[in-house]
């Protein structure tokens, strides 16, 4: 796994460095443009306003999917609404199955596009962004759309949104850049995210009961043969956690939809065929095999620090756990310096995060792990619940 994982920072450093081609096509396809609401009246104004200056050359719609929001979201953007032809308000009725898939299910039935576009509620896409994401769509054979890249808005809040804002650039760094040039398999992110009308069709739409939609949807059209082109190039700017609560409430809900994926995963033979083996392993991986040794270091390591007596190995756990701090690293290292990060402040935060920040992983996976099987074993479905956002200014 350590020379997995150096092997996709190398080749996602080598994708970072190619040159962008931004030349027009000589026809554009219809945009829809997705945004689903709920309670996002302390972000929606910026939301919009960045909306409003999105650039492109075709037919694009901006759609307010209002999931019933209690708060002043449905005034605000019936307001933008009135200012802007191709911004439109949609309330969404109430749905058997409440959530995000549930919402850009309704958003796909009551709109008409060749290509429909993400983005969640606080996002502030920069104006090239959609655009860059057609181009990459409708140059790359066998494409079903496209990905683009997240920044985080108020990185610089305090330590923990600093290591937030680290954490997504070396993901996407790896996950994203890295994988793609090495297998042609970009995933999906939850926003910035750009996907042909026919292939989700094909595809059978969201689903329902998928927390992390982005990822099962992912692999489902990637069983198809399509292809995701990673556009690192089309940005947009979130807001992330600022207290520690709210992330780890955050990222449950996620590592729960991600052992959603993991146990369908396991009984879908399609998901483990052509390009589609990548991203199943990686769970694999990620959400068995690592958890594993991750939880047998950390027992071996407390029962040692207690003085008790542990049998003698020939390997080498010290150099491994060493090797293991030097990759983490230099993924952090090469995420700040591609994304112009590099300052002292950073690089301090860079060194502690692998003793720090990291070791959050397991104990979120834990949280996620029981909450799932009990919802197995007593048949209650998880329920979807939004991030925390914070009042704050333009990105642009």
């Amino acid at each position: 796994m350590l020379t997995y994982y150096s092997i996709l920072t190398i080749a996602g450093v080598y994708r970072r460095l190619k040159k962008l081609d931004d030349s027009p096509l000589e026809e554009y396809p219809s945009v829809a443009v997705l945004v689903p609401c709920y309670n996002e009246g302390l972000v929606i104004k910026q939301t919009l306003e960045a909306m409003s200056q999105l650039k492109y050359p075709g037919e694009l719609n901006i759609y307010i999917l209002d999931d019933q929001s209690t708060d002043n979201t449905g005034q605000i953007a019936r307001a933008f609404q009135m200012q802007f032809s191709n911004i439109h308000y949609l309330y969404v009725p109430e749905m058997e199955i409440k959530g995000k898939s549930s919402v850009l299910n309704y958003g796909l039935q009551s709109t008409t596009s060749d290509y429909f576009c993400v983005f969640d509620g606080d996002n502030q896409p920069e104006p090239e962004s959609v655009l860059r994401l057609v181009h990459a769509a409708e140059r790359t054979k066998k494409a079903g759309g496209a990905v683009g890249y997240v920044k985080t808005i108020n990185a610089e809040t305090n330590m923990l949104t600093r290591m937030i804002a680290l954490e997504f650039q070396v993901f996407q760094l790896l996950m994203q850049s890295g994988r793609y040039q090495l297998f042609k398999a970009g995933a999906l992110a939850g926003t910035n995210m750009l996907l042909r009308r026919d292939v989700i069709e094909e595809a059978g739409g969201y689903d329902p009961k998928a927390l992390a939609e982005d990822a099962e949807l992912t692999v489902r059209v990637a069983s198809l043969g399509y292809i995701l082109p990673v556009v690192h190039h089309a940005r947009t700017w979130e807001q992330e956690p600022e207290q520690l609560k709210a992330l780890i409430k955050q990222r449950t809900r996620w590592l729960t939809g991600n052992l959603y994926l993991l146990e369908k995963s396991l009984y879908t033979f399609k998901f483990w065929k052509g390009r589609t083996f990548v991203h199943s392993m990686q769970h694999i991986l990620t959400y068995l095999v690592f958890i594993i040794f991750l939880a047998f270091s950390n027992v071996w390591f407390i029962l040692g620090l207690i003085g008790y007596p542990l049998p003698t190995v020939d390997t080498p756990l010290l150099l491994l756990w060493f090797l293991s701090y030097v990759v983490y690293s230099a993924q952090i290292a090469s995420a700040m310096v591609l994304e112009d990060l590099l300052s002292p402040k950073n690089v301090g935060i860079g060194m502690i995060m692998y003793f720090t920040y990291a070791q959050l992983f397991l104990i979120m996976l834990f949280k996620s792990l029981i909450q799932y099987i009990s919802g197995r074993i007593f048949k209650k479905q998880t329920k979807w619940d939004k991030t925390k956002r914070y009042k704050k200014e333009s990105a642009q």
